[in-house]
């Protein structure tokens, strides 16, 4: 399903975009960065999959569009190998909330920060 209108607020680094029957969602530049579709993020297969960590304060360049089924996103960390489908995109505007609290929970379970200046140490065994 193809967006009615994508913007990128350059300030707040936030994507805004609008699905036909679906309404108006706004995706934050970390929410898509550690939920990039590439191989670096995503793996090769299931299971594979790198948490990301440390995004907190990562914002979009630049967007472009790829075709006429995606968007490429330009992170200011360098990363841009993602290809952003029109499925794909609605389906992280459709599932923001679980998504969220999945990657909050897998941070915490693997000890990492969200902020890139704090390293989290475990003081207890296993």
């Amino acid at each position: 399903m193809t967006p009615e209108k994508i913007k990128l607020h350059k300030d707040s680094g936030d994507l805004h975009i609008q699905f036909p029957g679906h309404g108006a969602f706004t995706l934050g530049s970390e929410y898509l960065r550690v939920h990039s579709p590439s191989a670096e993020v995503k793996g090769h297969g299931p299971g594979q999959e790198v948490l990301q960590w440390g995004k907190k304060d990562v914002r979009i360049a630049t967007i472009e569009r790829s075709g006429n089924y995606a968007i490429r996103i330009y992170f200011d960390d360098g990363h841009d190998t993602g290809l952003y489908s029109w499925d794909y995109l609605l389906e992280l505007c459709l599932h923001q909330e679980d998504y969220w609290n999945q990657y909050l929970e897998r941070l915490h379970k693997e000890g990492k920060s969200r902020d890139p200046e704090v390293q989290v140490v475990k003081l207890w065994g296993g």
